[in-house]
């Protein structure tokens, strides 16, 4: 028999098995595609013979622009930027992975191995610092794709990022799910030191296992944990982000994993409820069926719910939190429990009054070689 995983992704069918690694074995097809595509046997494959497991590729872009803006009133930052578009950590529950289908790629495989390098996102950065218009706000590295996931082994964009913004003295915070951030401590402890940086660790589950299957190529959660006490060792402003809350599924662990993250040295918590917008309805379902099948249609009706009889609700002040009776007691454990620990942190105020434009970049006159 053909590895039948592989073979139902591509051909964008509801998978049977899992693939080892991955988040989804689906590349559903996105929701502004025209064409569908079908897969069929040419007599290539070998009997008994398994498909090879889905790579990861990346297309290098050259950005016109790097920073994003927001407006929603649920989001506690107004500017982001985001050096990598997909994610190779893979979390079946990421809301980002819809974004996708703006590439007319799809939010299912696609997404965790179709992945864009920024490259010149240092270049279009310090050119937009040094915009006499430019005005100062905390950037947020990581509000869509993760700024440390794997590929920025060998991109090191976001370091470059982290070593303009330390030396313009521009405020930032940082959200993650991969310790790869304590390789950045040189540049993070005397940002600081000069109350210019807050990190974000989001950690969903103390369960290794539960985690390989739901967020495969993120840091183990005690790896994240333990990137949470190096940052407060340091000096780094460090807090812990529950996200997402999955019904049924994590839910059971918020009081654990708070007392984990206050052991770590986090000085405050905070949560999100699983969001699912758009493809990402039908691929956590499909990751249900796969590894929850006991307990799926409980864990849907549990999200409905809270999402108003829904699998979504997009309406700002209740996508993140929730409504309904389930919902309120989410909210209530958390509270106390955050209250009982002792979180008393807060999100930092951080300070704008220090930035320093870079000098601006001279552009390259043709005449400049006459006088070499």
């Amino acid at each position: 028999m053909r590895d039948s995983a592989r073979e139902n992704a591509w051909m964008g069918e509801r998978p049977t098995e899992a693939i080892k690694g991955r988040g989804t074995a689906r590349d559903l097809p996105n929701r502004f595609a025209s064409a569908h595509t079908e897969a069929e046997d040419d007599g290539w494959f070998v009997e008994g013979e398994p498909a090879a497991p889905p790579r990861t590729s990346v297309v290098e872009e050259r950005a016109r622009s790097i920073i994003s803006s927001n407006q929603s009133p649920d989001i506690p930052f107004d500017v982001s930027i985001n050096p990598y578009r997909g994610c190779e950590h893979g979390c079946v529950y990421c809301y980002a992975r819809p974004s996708h289908a703006y590439l007319d790629l799809s939010p299912g495989l696609d997404f965790e191995t179709k992945l864009t390098a920024k490259t010149n996102a240092v270049e279009v950065l310090r050119a937009t610092l040094a915009k006499p218009s430019y005005r100062v706000s905390p950037i947020n590295l990581g509000a869509n794709t993760d700024p440390y996931q794997p590929i920025e082994k060998r991109y090191r964009i976001t370091r470059g990022l982290l070593e303009t913004l330390l030396e313009t003295r521009h405020p930032c915070t940082i959200i993650t799910k991969n310790a790869m951030i304590e390789r950045d401590l040189d540049l993070l402890v005397p940002m600081a030191q000069q109350n210019l940086v807050q990190c974000f660790l989001s950690i969903t589950t103390l369960d290794n296992r539960l985690a390989a299957k739901m967020e495969p190529r993120a840091s183990a959660p005690h790896r994240r944990l333990a990137a949470v006490r190096a940052l407060h060792e340091a000096g780094v402003p460090v807090s812990v982000m529950i996200a997402p809350i999955i019904p049924a599924i994590t839910d059971p662990e918020i009081e654990a994993l708070l007392e984990a993250a206050r052991g770590a040295g986090a000085r405050d918590a905070s949560y999100v409820l699983m969001r699912l917008p758009h493809e990402l309805k039908e691929l956590f379902r499909d990751w249900l069926a796969l590894h929850y099948p006991e307990r799926a249609a409980h864990v849907m009706s549990l999200v409905q719910q809270m999402r108003g009889g829904s699998d979504n609700d997009a309406r700002f002040g209740s996508r993140m939190r929730g409504e309904g009776v389930f919902a309120e007691l989410i909210s209530s454990r958390f509270r106390k429990a955050r209250t009982r620990l002792g979180f008393s942190g807060g999100r930092a105020e951080l300070d704008i009054s220090q930035f320093t434009p870079p000098p601006k970049a001279r552009k390259p006159s043709p005449q400049s070689d006459l006088f070499a």
